[in-house]
């Protein structure tokens, strides 16, 4: 992780400051912005969201899927708090603190009902996790979120009484995972067909990777330009959703730790089942609520504010994971025997 990318909660910070000091600067720049759009799909916005998902697709690696019967343990506990505790913990928590504005807590949803897939890696590897393990769930998590997202962003909502465009959540997981999925399948294997896979690990992935992250900090200076004018007539509304945000994780990532003392996990799985199952795939949420509600709805800058928060709250739990184990929080490692 560079030097850049630990900053990363300050320049997002930034990026949404700059956002709403050029709606306050430019007159008529969200109306600009949001006359680009396709059948209702913001031209930028569309563009910056893939190149965001694309790189975090290549991680998919079916062939990493076999190891799941040698240790499956941490993968099961993962995938019971990403598709289980996590979206309910959210969507109660959003009917608590947001109702009567949905769309926030559509955005709260949204969030919870996604379970990361990109950011994990580098979390895991600064934790100095099992990044077997990490790549086997990332691999899991993409292919899983293909088929259950839609449909328990479709129940929480609906139990709800929360009218949303199911078509609309429907095309934007199929646009914004499906086809970065398949290009990343087809691009992966060409590439390492013609350069070989050290040029694709060590050199195309860093690149298409800091593309991802340009595409990202892009991403929140055109929403919160578009929305600007809104935010600062209700500043409120960004205090608001940040407490089922901050609750959320406080209960889901102590429902984690928790899981993984009961379950007898040392360190190396731990941390990354309490890392990756706290997390959440905020690419996906932001396209969704933005196919769903526009650029400029609050929707969207409610799943903005996932991110604004995850960044720092990930780098906290890597250093609380490590002063963890030194507490011997966790299972005793077994060093390997030696002849």
């Amino acid at each position: 992780m560079n030097k850049f990318e630990k900053y990363l909660a300050l320049w997002v910070a930034l990026c949404m400051g700059l956002g709403l000091l050029l709606s306050q600067t430019i007159p008529g720049i969200g109306n600009t912005i949001n006359s680009w759009q396709i059948r209702g799909i913001s031209i930028p916005i569309g563009i910056c969201l893939f190149l965001m998902m694309y790189p975090a697709l290549l991680n998919l690696q079916i062939s990493e899927l076999k190891k799941l019967r040698n240790n499956p343990k941490p993968i099961l506990l993962t995938l019971f708090s990403n598709w289980i505790v996590a979206p309910i913990v959210a969507a109660v928590l959003a009917n608590l603190f947001l109702k009567g504005y949905e769309q926030l807590m559509v955005a709260i949803i949204l969030l919870g009902s996604s379970p990361c897939t990109a950011m994990v890696l580098v979390w895991g590897k600064l934790a100095n996790g099992n990044q077997e393990q990490n790549v086997i769930n990332t691999s899991l998590n993409t292919l899983t979120i293909m088929v259950l997202y839609v449909p328990i962003v479709s129940l929480l909502t609906g139990i709800q009484n929360i009218p949303i465009d199911r078509w609309a959540l429907l095309i934007s997981a199929l646009v914004f995972i499906g086809i970065p999925l398949i290009l990343g399948i087809f691009s992966k294997r060409i590439i390492i067909r013609n350069k070989g896979e050290n040029w694709f690990h060590q050199v195309y992935r860093p690149i298409v990777g800091k593309v991802a992250i340009a595409a990202l900090l892009m991403t929140l200076v055109v929403l919160f330009s578009l929305n600007g004018q809104v935010l600062i007539s209700n500043f409120d509304l960004l205090g608001l959703v940040s407490i089922p945000l901050l609750l959320g994780f406080v209960i889901v990532v102590g429902f984690n730790l928790l899981i993984t003392r009961i379950f007898g996990l040392a360190y190396k799985e731990g941390i990354i089942t309490v890392l990756i199952g706290s997390s959440s795939h905020f690419e996906i949420a932001i396209a969704a609520a933005v196919s769903m509600y526009g650029v400029g709805s609050l929707a969207a800058l409610g799943t903005t504010m996932g991110l604004f928060w995850e960044v720092p709250i990930m780098l906290g739990l890597v250093e609380l994971g490590k002063y963890m184990n030194k507490r011997h929080f966790w299972k005793k490692e077994i060093a390997p025997a030696t002849t």
